[in-house]
């Protein structure tokens, strides 16, 4: 693929990452007359998730955030609904499956929408994972492990960020990121959400407010970084409605008690605090 106007190089711009910035980055530059290509790859998971083009915000972060929240929201306004007239007898249920299908149908359209975009404004988009073997030159390897070689004056790093795992026996094996969570099949039934960011803390609302048992593990404090009056506000409001919160605890070890979709896990947790009190030895189990 020639697309530079250079001699020297096939490129005169590759962005390396089809988010948000990738995405305004290559189609600005291709505006301005540049010949520009993007590569986007997205690694699966240690269980096997990957999506479309489009970024973390678009696939695995705010937008079926959003449509999972509300989601929530529709099932407490149906609650709401019988406190102000609305009578029905059928007891209300959620179909996980249903809006799984729906969320990833909507993904599915806006993933198609930047590929048409990009094609309109004249960037050459690669789905290949970029490595760079020289100061201008890249190798590119699709899904199939085929390698391409592209040259460019310049480069774009816009490769964002991935959940990380925790380091602990069991963590890749069984248990699941946010990355998984916006996609999987089937419903997580009781969860531990392990982390107190608003990541964590969106994905426990919501879960949460589908009905479902939900524990947040927290290390230390809630939202750090954020300030610690609203935070410790927002946990108290997600306390009131039904979200279990286990402070001052990390975990150690995940162990499978029973297979399945979810399955059933066995947590185990040591205490953060400096003084442990002898009866509780500093562990915690959750199952």
């Amino acid at each position: 693929v020639i697309c530079g106007q250079s001699k020297a190089y096939d490129c005169d711009l590759i962005v390396i990452g089809g988010g948000s910035g990738g995405l305004a980055c290559s189609k600005e530059a291709a505006a301005l007359g540049k010949k520009v290509m993007v590569l986007d790859y997205v690694v699966p998971t240690p269980k096997g998730t990957t999506w479309g083009l489009g970024g973390t915000c678009v696939n695995v972060g705010c937008i079926p955030k959003k449509l999972m929240h509300q989601t929530a929201l529709l099932g407490t306004a149906v609650e709401d609904a019988r406190k102000f007239g609305w009578e029905f007898s059928d007891q209300v249920t959620h179909n996980w499956e249903t809006m799984r299908t729906a969320v990833n149908n909507y993904i599915g359209s806006l993933n198609w929408g930047y590929r048409v975009s990009l094609r309109d404004k004249n960037v050459n988009y690669v789905n290949a994972y970029a490595e760079f073997v020289e100061p201008h030159k890249i190798k590119a390897t699709n899904k199939r492990g085929k390698e391409m070689f592209y040259t460019a004056a310049k480069f774009v790093l816009a490769t964002g960020e991935r959940p990380r795992h925790l380091g602990i026996p069991g963590d890749k094996e069984y248990c699941i990121t946010s990355d998984d969570l916006f996609s999987l099949p089937y419903c997580p039934r009781k969860t531990l959400v392990v982390g107190a960011s608003y990541v964590a803390l969106e994905c426990g609302g919501f879960l949460a407010g589908l009905g479902l048992d939900v524990t947040v593990m927290v290390r230390s404090i809630l939202l750090r970084g954020f300030d610690q009056d609203m935070a410790n506000r927002a946990g108290d409001h997600m306390e009131t409605h039904g979200v279990k919160f286990l402070r001052k605890f990390v975990p150690t070890k995940i162990e499978q008690l029973e297979a399945g979709t979810p399955g059933r896990l066995k947590v185990t947790a040591k205490s953060t605090e400096t003084k442990l009190h002898s009866n509780k030895q500093g562990v915690y189990r959750y199952e």
